[in-house]
């Protein structure tokens, strides 16, 4: 929840079950308003707004179905909880139906009707964050077509606005997953040239002689199967750009033939012996740092030369988590529109350990798990499948791989809980409301169990 205090209307025609509520809530930072009739309420709502309401069901005058509809007339997201002694499973279905958040029964425990009132609040609050993101998205999106607004991007994007009309060459270095051809795009279509093609040569998925075929083009007869002459990828794509990704897999002779390429803006075909002019620019991509396969001896130190003129290195996802709630808005609004789901987004627990989590595969493998739930969402909420951190996927940020489990010894379930908590505090560097959140539990009741351990 957010550090300021909610407005939270309970509407209950018994005085006396107001007065309860209130002094329930004293405790609590958010700020308690009793009223014993709907009316009054709503010309409350009208008049200043809340964050929550709370509502009996059977009320003199307009009750709580009525007030639900009202509110909804107004405000399709406001949480709404029905509170009944009367509770039938027609009137759950009809209060669900009309967008109520929860239906509690009467008599209720406290302590699960505010871990309710949290939840709600809660979710409030990631809608509005996710709305305000969303928003950020686009506006970031208009900038080359990527999502990110950490330091590390932001030093990707200034690369890019400076040598996009310059016709140097370009190294992207980066791990899987982490976009370096959306980077070779923006410096395309960000070019002076960018109505020329875009040619994009995957050097991993090619034998040499499938690849110098591809980029050279051949003469008739060079080959078997070469039955009539045809131009090469490079000779295609003169005026424009040549996107080599994972160039570190590409031979000595690959590499000696393409450094002339490079180097005379000029390309022999196969079977040929007249050179054709072209005008390329080359942006290269590596999953591996090219400089130290140079100094072992791996890729020839003149074509790295030749194509280092510029070098952009992508960060992978966990040196950048603050754009990781940028990437999920993004990815969510993407897959639920190509789906047609309605679906708001993670809950918090959910979020949080996104947030934690490694991400090996970086930005692929962050939308590929946002597909995968929206894909099989049953509810406008995501509750993150077991999956994600499962052995050999990573560890979350800053726990360590080879602890003991909190159950290593058999512990008693009192036990086992301290150590769970503890373990989440620390996770969380000791902020109560996020591991309050992530145990599914008010502050107020994880308040009480940490001093009730302090003094035992």
């Amino acid at each position: 929840m957010s550090d300021q205090p909610a407005r939270i209307l309970f509407i209950d025609d018994e005085p006396r079950a107001g007065e309860l509520f209130a002094r329930l809530m004293a405790p609590t930072p958010h700020q308690a308003e009793v009223f014993t009739d709907a009316a009054s309420a709503l010309a409350s709502i009208d008049a200043q707004g809340c964050d929550l309401v709370i509502t009996d069901l059977a009320m003199p005058g307009m009750g709580g179905m009525e007030l639900l509809r009202a509110i909804r007339e107004r405000d399709s997201e406001l949480p709404v909880i029905i509170v009944t002694g009367y509770s039938t499973v027609d009137n759950a279905i009809e209060a669900m139906r009309l967008g109520a958040t929860d239906f509690v029964k009467k008599p209720y425990d406290f302590d699960e009707l505010l871990i309710q009132i949290e939840r709600s609040l809660e979710a409030t609050r990631l809608r509005r964050e996710l709305r305000i993101l969303r928003s950020q998205v686009r506006d970031t999106q208009q900038r080359y077509g990527m999502i990110g607004q950490s330091a590390a991007m932001q030093q990707v994007y200034a690369t890019i606005a400076k040598v996009a009309d310059i016709r140097c060459s370009v190294i992207i270095e980066g791990e899987s997953g982490t976009g370096k051809e959306l980077v070779a795009r923006a410096l395309h279509e960000a070019s002076p040239w960018h109505e020329q093609p875009f040619v994009v040569i995957d050097c991993g998925a090619l034998t040499d002689t499938l690849l110098e075929s591809e980029l050279f083009g051949h003469e008739k007869g060079a080959f078997t199967g070469a039955v009539e002459a045809r131009a090469g990828l490079l000779e295609t794509a003169s005026g424009g750009t040549v996107f080599l990704d994972e160039i570190c897999n590409i031979s000595d002779a690959m590499q000696t033939k393409l450094l002339r390429v490079v180097q005379e803006q000029q390309v022999t075909r196969v079977g040929g012996v007249r050179p054709t002019p072209i005008d390329v620019r080359f942006v290269v991509a590596t999953n591996r740092n090219l400089e130290a396969m140079v100094a072992a001896g791996e890729f020839r130190h003149d074509l790295y030369h030749r194509l280092n003129v510029v070098r952009i290195q992508l960060p992978p996802l966990r040196e950048r988590r603050e754009d990781i709630p940028l990437l999920l808005a993004a990815a969510i609004e993407e897959y639920a529109a190509r789906f047609g789901r309605e679906v708001r987004g993670f809950d918090a627990a959910s979020l949080e350990r996104l947030l934690a989590y490694d991400w090996p595969g970086n930005v692929r493998e962050l939308r590929n798990l946002v597909e995968r739930h929206v894909a099989l969402a049953d509810g406008p909420e995501l509750r993150l499948m077991d999956e994600l951190l499962a052995p050999g996927r990573g560890h979350p940020a800053g726990s360590a791989a080879d602890s003991p489990a909190i159950d290593h010894d058999l512990p008693d379930l009192h036990t086992l809980e301290r150590r769970y908590i503890e373990k989440l505090l620390a996770l969380n560097e000791g902020n109560r409301e996020r591991t309050a959140r992530m145990l599914g539990i008010n502050k107020t009741t994880l308040w009480r169990k940490l001093q009730a351990w302090r003094s035992s």
